[in-house]
């Protein structure tokens, strides 16, 4: 089996791309080649017998994706975008990166021929205020930022494309992924991990949102896992809608803060302070909170239950198990 990674270099692509390296399989079929390709050159792991190969550049570049689907892959993970922040901030960057380059590589999965699977990681940004106290699946996307709208076009392009049978894809709406490692980036939601990751590495946080906004949250353990179901799934099982809204642990700013309290103590949690940002806060105030994800909890995707489960993955995974 043939697998390409796009946004490979980013947090979500480098924990996918070190779970294949680990697995070595997807689907039952062996892993025989791992293509990964990003705007900054993604780390290629040490896989004997594996093909793995290294592409940089710009996705939406003409000629771009066309080449890099030439080797036709059998499953393509499509990760690339700006984050949320960005994509506000600079409109012709996000359509750029988020409706170009997606639209350039599915064309060329098209123009390729083989009908792969494609697994397109979408977002809850998709929806907009209002909400309802739990969001169904049957509620309406009309996304309020740039970014969301972005990514719905990607969904509706990739449940068109499956349609039309030019390859098999599967819309993943991933809530946000907390806690993200590493240095903070341009996210709007950044805050979210920052709050956990910072005080937990003995540093101080700033929450720019009040502590009763609600959102909804899964680990990056969770996404990869998200990733991989989505990759084995059958697409019959699916059926026409092909773009899923991904289960998570819905909980305010304050029950965050409460877990981190409880699991790492009071100086930890004492480093949070709380600094409103007007910016921060008119793109989160219409950000979707709680949602029933009942199609994808029956087709067999898992997350975790509880806040506290989530900053203890974060410290098994990041920190060695470890706080302090």
């Amino acid at each position: 089996m043939r697998i390409l990674i796009t946004g490979a270099a980013g947090m979500v692509g480098r924990k996918l791309t070190e779970r294949l390296a680990r697995d070595r399989v997807l689907a039952g079929k062996p892993v025989l080649a791992l293509d990964l390709h990003d705007i900054v050159p993604p780390e290629a792991p040490e896989m004997p017998n594996v093909a793995v190969t290294a592409h940089t550049g710009d996705l939406a570049a003409p000629g771009a994706a066309a080449a890099l689907v030439a080797s036709r892959p059998d499953v393509v993970f499509h990760l690339a975008g700006v984050v949320s922040g960005e994509a506000e901030a600079n409109f012709d960057l996000g359509y750029r990166v988020n409706l170009d380059g997606t639209r350039a590589l599915f064309d060329a999965l098209r123009e390729a021929g083989h009908a792969p699977r494609v697994v397109f990681t979408s977002s809850i940004a998709v929806f907009g205020a209002p909400f309802p106290d739990v969001i169904p699946d049957e509620f309406h996307p009309t996304p309020l930022t740039s970014y969301g709208t972005q990514k719905l076009i990607g969904e509706a392009l990739l449940a068109d494309y499956t349609r039309r049978g030019f390859f098999d894809g599967v819309g993943i709406r991933l809530p946000t992924i907390c806690v993200r490692p590493g240095k903070p980036n341009k996210a709007a939601s950044g805050f979210f991990s920052g709050i956990i990751r910072e005080p937990l590495n003995g540093l101080p946080a700033v929450l720019p949102v009040p502590r009763s906004v609600v959102h909804t949250h899964a680990s990056p353990r969770s996404a990869v896992n998200f990733l991989i179901h989505a990759a084995e799934i059958d697409g019959d099982r699916i059926g026409p809608r092909r773009n899923l809204t991904m289960p998570g642990v819905g909980v305010s700013v304050g029950e965050q803060i409460e877990a981190l309290h409880r699991i790492a103590g009071d100086a930890v949690a004492g480093l949070i302070r709380e600094e409103p940002d007007p910016t921060i806060w008119a793109i989160v105030q219409n950000w979707p909170t709680r949602f029933a994800a009942n199609r994808a909890r029956e087709l067999g995707f898992v997350a975790e239950t509880s806040f506290d489960e989530i900053v203890r993955a974060h410290i098994d995974d990041e920190l060695g198990g470890k706080v302090g």
